[in-house]
């Protein structure tokens, strides 16, 4: 049963705010383009993989993530199912040495885990805003 919120002044939020709603995948991409779930505004991140306290936009309270290993398991089978067909390629057609493959597949790994570990962890981060998970969503009136 949902429930309508008309107020004397009009909201600056969206009406999904205002019910309660939080679409997931939108937290997620805004979450994975390194940007707040809530708002898209303002920035996640406050150092390379560290989640700002809250918002510098909405004041959003995001301590609450508890992404922990997620986002690092989920790096490595998405590099690893990656580059191990490539591997197997190169290795096939060109027959390099051992060194030169292990030198390139691991910079290769390294650079590619680098690049996906910040908006897979924002994903995470977006995922758990979304279904208040770990206390996202704490202190808010129940909209049943």
């Amino acid at each position: 049963m949902s429930e309508t919120i008309t107020t004397a002044f009009p909201s600056p939020l969206p009406s999904h705010a205002l019910a309660g709603e939080r679409p997931t995948g939108q937290a997620m991409r805004r979450g994975a383009a390194s940007r707040c779930p809530a708002c898209g505004e303002g920035r996640l991140f406050s150092r390379f993989l560290k989640v700002a306290d809250h918002c510098p936009s909405c004041n959003e309270a995001l301590h609450h993530h508890r992404a922990d290993d997620g986002p690092a398991y989920v790096t490595i089978v998405i590099v690893s199912h990656l580059l191990s067909p490539i591997l197997m390629i190169v290795f096939l057609a060109w027959r390099p040495s051992t060194a030169s493959m292990v030198v390139g597949f691991l910079g290769a790994a390294v650079v590619m885990s680098l690049l996906l570990l910040p908006p897979i962890k924002g994903a995470f981060v977006g995922l758990q805003w979304a279904r208040r998970m770990h206390g996202f969503g704490r202190g808010e009136a129940s909209t049943e």
